[in-house]
């Protein structure tokens, strides 16, 4: 997923049905705890839990990008295709764009969710 030690990632939308073992990989691979939407921190990484009727996800994809670093991402996390609360790829599409991200890569990211790695354009304020 392309997260490294000292990185620093933020969470959104986490809520009990988040996968728990990805969570604990990427603080034990970054060595760091994952600080929460309400941290004021710059942060490399954004992990978002989005399911199907969160809210408006281009909404979410514009809080989202607030904190990251110039070179950080997002990992939009949304339940597979055939569980509760699927989100259809071309929403995903359609929200990334009009926050002004693109979509570079797809995952699996554990038995329920499905990965989307987003990264925003370079014209934002120098940050880090």
């Amino acid at each position: 997923m392309g997260i490294k030690p000292q990185m620093i990632v933020m969470e959104f939308g986490s809520d009990e049905d988040i996968d728990q073992e990805l969570r604990t990989a990427i603080e034990q691979l970054t060595g760091e705890e994952i600080v929460g939407e309400d941290s004021d921190e710059v942060v490399d990484v954004v992990l978002l839990w989005y399911r199907d009727g969160d809210g408006d996800l281009a909404d979410l994809l514009v809080d989202a990008i607030a904190p990251l670093a110039d070179d950080g991402f997002i990992w939009l996390l949304t339940p597979k295709r055939g569980r509760d609360d699927y989100v259809e790829p071309s929403d995903v599409t359609e929200a990334a764009a009009i926050a002004g991200l693109s979509q570079t890569s797809i995952t699996t990211a554990g038995p329920h969710w499905s990965a989307a790695r987003l990264v925003g354009r370079k014209a934002r304020g120098s940050k880090r």
